[in-house]
């Protein structure tokens, strides 16, 4: 009973929409209406302009980190620790697709940083963060960067060699990054996706 209600509160936690919450109470408008319609960092930015975006991206990293210290301090003690990947999972399902949301949602990357943040190595996080960064820079493309961030995860793990467990859960967090980004993909193959920017304001 204590691991399916912990299982839930993670669900919960990835569920909150941080992105919908901001736009509504700043703009009065809904996130999912404007711009990609994305409820995330990226689309808050380009709605509410770059602090809003950073806060909101910072909240739903903390979401992902959150509810893998919660697992890990709450579980008990005869728990497998694998349920704490389970978990993990759970809070990026929640966010991508939110209960508050009738089961719309954002993209899952913030989400997923900050589970990787409490799961995996520093190493994998390095590597990960320095693979978006030189993307981003390069193509100025946050889809694509975050697309070949979190594929590098799996690979990272077959070098290095971790648990079985770890590359599962690293593949899935891929996938289910790559899969939120069906339209950019469709977008970056047709030429008309678009690059990282904001609008000059501030509130």
């Amino acid at each position: 009973m204590a691991i399916s209600i912990l299982m839930i509160l993670s669900y919960l936690i990835g569920a909150i929409p941080f992105a919908f919450i901001f736009t509504k109470l700043v703009a009065g408008t809904d996130v999912r209406k404007i711009g990609s319609g994305n409820v995330g960092a990226t689309n808050t930015s380009r709605i509410l302009g770059l602090k809003y975006g950073v806060v909101v991206g910072i909240l739903d990293v903390l979401k992902g980190f959150l509810a893998v210290f919660l697992l890990q301090l709450l579980l008990p003690e005869n728990a497998s620790e694998y349920w704490i990947l389970v978990g993990a999972v759970l809070s990026i399902i929640g966010h991508n697709w939110s209960i508050f949301l009738k089961f719309t949602g954002g993209k899952g990357v913030a989400t997923t940083f900050g589970v990787v943040l409490r799961t995996l190595p520093l190493v994998f996080i390095i590597c990960t963060v320095l693979i978006w960064l030189i993307v981003v820079v390069a193509t100025k493309y946050v889809s694509l960067a975050s697309m070949l961030g979190a594929i590098s995860l799996p690979i990272q793990i077959i070098i290095l060699r971790r648990n079985p467990y770890f590359f599962i859960f690293a593949v899935i967090l891929a996938l289910f990054i790559v899969v939120r980004h069906h339209s950019n993909i469709k977008r970056l193959f047709q030429g008309c996706e678009r690059r990282l920017s904001w609008p000059a304001r501030s509130k």
